[in-house]
């Protein structure tokens, strides 16, 4: 009976420690945008100069771009090109950096031509967001009902900072 034991309990010290291992997908190559989804490759620097993110597994894509001086990030939604604008219906969206640690409702303001309650930017400001730094964080909304959330990394080449 004790070697049973024994042998249960190496069992699943065994199974919690292969259920801590990173799976290929969580795992990052150096160059490569966080982005949460299947296709996690560098999309290179956005229309807007931001930062590419995915959202819903790259059927969106998400923009981050930050001016330190207003303090103030926008975030635009993408087609699944990245380039082209993808207006949603939706009031805000929110923004969460790492570190330092906080949150942002950014609030829908439609581009030229953006009618009927649908926008592909939200833009926000928070003090924190006037450090010279490189963002990384995460954007979550909801569009038609269903929840999007997408990660970015802002990196030292293509941060999309205004000065």
């Amino acid at each position: 009976m004790k070697s049973f034991l024994n042998l249960l309990t190496a069992g699943m010290f065994l199974a919690a420690l292969v259920g801590c291992l990173p799976s290929p997908s969580d795992t990052k190559t150096p160059g490569t945008k966080a982005g949460g989804g299947h296709d996690d490759h560098d999309h290179g620097a956005g229309p807007h100069g931001g930062t590419i993110g995915e959202w819903g597994g790259g059927k969106y894509h998400i923009e981050f771009t930050v001016d330190h001086d207003q303090k103030e990030a926008a975030v635009f939604i993408l087609q699944e090109d990245a380039k082209s604008a993808a207006p949603i219906k939706a009031e805000r969206i929110l923004l969460t950096i790492k570190e330092p640690a906080f949150q942002v409702e950014l609030v829908a303001q439609p581009l030229d031509g953006e009618t009927d309650g649908v926008s592909s930017r939200f833009v926000g400001k928070h003090d924190s967001l006037g450090k010279v730094q490189e963002f990384a964080g995460s954007i979550t909304g909801e569009i038609e009902g269903t929840p999007y959330a997408g990660d970015f990394k802002e990196t030292a080449e293509g941060h999309g900072h205004k000065h």
